[in-house]
């Protein structure tokens, strides 16, 4: 306007203000939404492939421990026959365990799901309380 008065850093005043906080709300709220789908959708692969190697890994691994200890238990059906069977399940208790042991150590290793997400949702949080307690906008940087 040409009639000399002051309104602020913006010609919109007030109005233009909350319209341009609320389509920054907007937009990082979609941005933390796709990063959160984007997350889900690599855990949910990355369990759908350990479920199929897992099942397929348990399948084979059975029959060929099923053969092997039929044909150890065979070979040695004549003269040791109990001591085969003790041989073959304590071998198998231990391949248990120790698989038991390392599912274990797997679980402890693991990332947190939506790390990422909960980690950007946490500095949304923070920025945005520091814009209600009126913190000048160039000490705090872009979220």
């Amino acid at each position: 306007m040409s009639d000399g008065t002051y309104r602020g850093p913006s010609s919109g005043g007030l109005r233009h203000a909350f319209a341009h906080a609320g389509t920054a709300i907007v937009g990082l709220v979609r941005t933390r939404l796709e990063l959160a789908a984007l997350e889900f959708t690599e855990e949910r692969d990355r369990a759908r492939t350990t479920l199929i190697l897992v099942v397929i890994a348990a399948l084979f691994c059975t029959l060929a421990l099923l053969g092997l200890s039929a044909l150890v238990v065979l070979i040695y059906w004549d003269t040791h026959r109990v001591a085969a069977m003790a041989v073959v399940t304590a071998i198998y208790l231990i391949v248990g365990v120790g698989a038991i042991w390392r599912l274990k150590g797997h679980a402890r290793e693991a990332p947190e799901p939506f790390a990422q997400t909960l980690a950007e949702l946490t500095r949304d949080g923070e920025w945005l309380s520091a814009m209600v307690r009126d913190t000048p906008r160039s000490e705090q940087g872009p979220p």
